[in-house]
């Protein structure tokens, strides 16, 4: 099991009282609050009373340990039920809130005139829409509204609500509340709008990083794959497009043994569309481009993600995570270049999220992401501390890291790595990091949580990608282009394992650190470094033998991951 401590967000459970609206025979107690306005924000007033809110209630699960005891349980190697992943059903009886919290919520609702949407397949998030003046009574305290400086974006929040003591138990996070809006972070970099020249077969590598060389370099197969039902899952967001006719042209100058034609499905999340007529922004077509082009014959899924989210704050990443934990049989692989700085939203906030990665790996999904392309990163308001990227900070995911060059791969500068602030390092990984930490001694010494889990796990080559747009190649860098290059890897091993009659990998990272190492190469050159302050040195970490905040525990080859799993 692991611990966790919020930055951001206080639970309470104390008699201190959020600022009072009315004289009330209701006895309420703080449930979550902030200490000041988060950097960039300024209070601008009070919210219109009038004003609509959405709010989004996660209620208490039945058994929230249970299931991440199921998830170690089924992707431990050395466990009994390896590879023994859970239902749909068998996952919501875990998650699905009591009827005791059922019951105690359903009350307090229709005692207030209310009654509220399921959001999730389990029933454990619920939705309402109510008017501001509704909302503080509610939750006892007053709304106000918060402009971000550089957006210019006004926000409705609080920092401090209150929960009816008799609820204690039953609802773990009301919000929008002490959590304020943030943007996505895109992954890649940097895009090269200039035109490259055509490939040298002869020099896979030579000429910039294409299927050719990610297949020489990681030893990836050219043989298509057999099995229909393994599905490799791509997450888009906000207008990142891929275009057919452009992964038409990719493929015929990229992969000449394919058809040409081979496509990828869509499903949107929150309203969103694969626009064909809307501008390139790159994320999308390098995305599709290397897991349809690399994963050759793997069924490929984008799930894109609209404007029209349900989960507020999370932009869309709980939605479709709920979308998937609602099909029976979900993607085996899902990977996602996006992320946020870890400490923009609360811990409450994130562990959502985390935990319904932790139920979609108990169903058998790898979950990918990419670990971010800032390095170690500058923690807000800090000329000191490094900033943790949140999703590679929940310990039921994969972090994706990036090297560069290759004869030999290094740390690719750019690598997003270090150390959570929110959850504490994970056993499957104490052994590595205990060694890396022993290594690095004092350097950096208190700019990170050396007790936290650290990221990334794995990584990828993430530079000189090219990619088709338009009418001509570009080039493209970022870990982003690492995490769809692991899925495609991920996606043919499953299906090699499918044909031989056996269970996905899932979640990947207890049997990683104890038996997958020895299939990945180590990665000791190179480094992520970032300066902080206009007057702070540069610094960062390297990449070292064994596992590393840059590179993790190294580069696949899948030569050696078949041997290793006996296909």
């Amino acid at each position: 099991m692991f611990s966790a401590t919020s930055l951001l967000a206080l639970i309470s459970f104390g008699s201190a009282l959020a600022t009072p609206l009315a004289t009330s025979s209701t006895a309420f107690s703080v449930h979550e609050l902030r200490q000041s306005v988060p950097s960039g924000f300024t209070e601008v007033g009070p919210a219109a009373p009038e004003a609509t809110i959405t709010l989004r209630i996660a209620l208490a699960q039945s058994d929230p340990d249970g299931i991440i005891d199921a998830l170690y349980s089924v992707s431990d190697p050395e466990s009994a039920s390896y590879g023994q992943h859970l239902t749909k059903d068998e996952v919501n009886r875990f998650v699905a809130p009591s009827d005791e919290t059922v019951q105690a919520v359903d009350a307090w609702l229709e005692d207030n005139g209310l009654t509220a949407k399921r959001l999730s397949p389990a029933g454990d998030w619920l939705s309402l829409e109510v008017p501001v003046s509704q909302a503080s009574s509610l939750l006892n305290t007053n709304f106000s509204i918060f402009r971000h400086a550089e957006t210019g974006t006004e926000s409705i929040r609080t920092l401090a609500y209150s929960l009816p003591q008799s609820l204690r138990g039953h609802i773990d996070l009301v919000h929008p509340t002490v959590s304020f809006p943030v943007p996505i972070m895109r992954t890649d970099a940097t895009v090269h709008k200039a035109g490259l020249s055509r490939r040298d077969l002869s020099a896979a590598c030579g000429n910039g990083t294409t299927p050719a060389c990610l297949q020489g370099l990681y030893n990836i197969p050219l043989t298509p794959a057999t099995q229909k039902d393994n599905n490799l899952g791509v997450t888009g967001f906000f207008g990142n497009s891929a275009h057919f006719a452009w992964l038409e042209s990719f493929l015929k100058a990229e992969r000449p043994d394919m058809d040409p034609t081979t496509n990828f499905t869509v499903v949107g999340v929150d309203g969103g569309t694969n626009d064909q007529d809307a501008p390139s922004v790159s994320e999308g077509e390098l995305d599709i481009q290397y897991t349809v082009g690399l994963a050759t014959n793997v069924p490929v899924t984008y799930y894109f993600v609209g404007f029209d989210n349900q989960d507020g704050d999370l932009s869309g990443f709980l939605d479709e995570a709920n979308l998937l934990l609602s099909l029976d049989k979900p993607p085996q692989v899902l990977t996602t270049s996006y992320g946020f700085q870890e400490s923009t939203l609360s811990f409450a906030l994130t562990d959502k999220l985390c935990q319904a990665y932790a139920q979609l790996g108990a169903r058998g999904t790898t979950i990918l992401f990419a670990s971010g392309d800032s390095g170690v990163g500058c923690a807000p308001g800090s000329s000191s501390n490094f900033e943790p990227t949140f999703p590679s900070n929940c310990p039921f995911v994969t972090s994706v890291g990036g090297t560069q060059s290759f004869s030999p791969e290094e740390g690719w500068v750019g690598s997003s790595g270090g150390f959570s602030n929110y959850y504490a390092r994970p056993s499957y990984q104490d052994s590595a990091v205990s060694a890396y930490l022993n290594t690095l001694g004092s350097t950096n010494q208190g700019r990170f949580n050396a007790s936290g889990r650290a990221f990334p796990d794995i990584a990828a080559k993430a530079d000189d990608f090219r990619i088709f747009e338009v009418d001509q190649f570009f080039s493209i860098q970022g870990t982003s282009a690492a995490s769809p290059t692991v899925a495609s890897i991920i996606a043919l091993l499953n299906d090699r394992l499918a044909a031989a009659g056996k269970p996905p990998l899932g979640f990947l990272n207890p049997w990683l650190y104890k038996e997958g190492l020895n299939a990945f190469t180590d990665i000791t050159t190179g480094n992520s470094s970032i300066k902080c302050s206009s007057n702070d040195t540069l610094r960062g970490f390297d990449a070292v033998p064994g596992w590393d905040p840059v590179t993790g525990l190294g580069t696949p080859r899948f030569d050696k991951l078949l041997d290793l799993l006996h296909l």
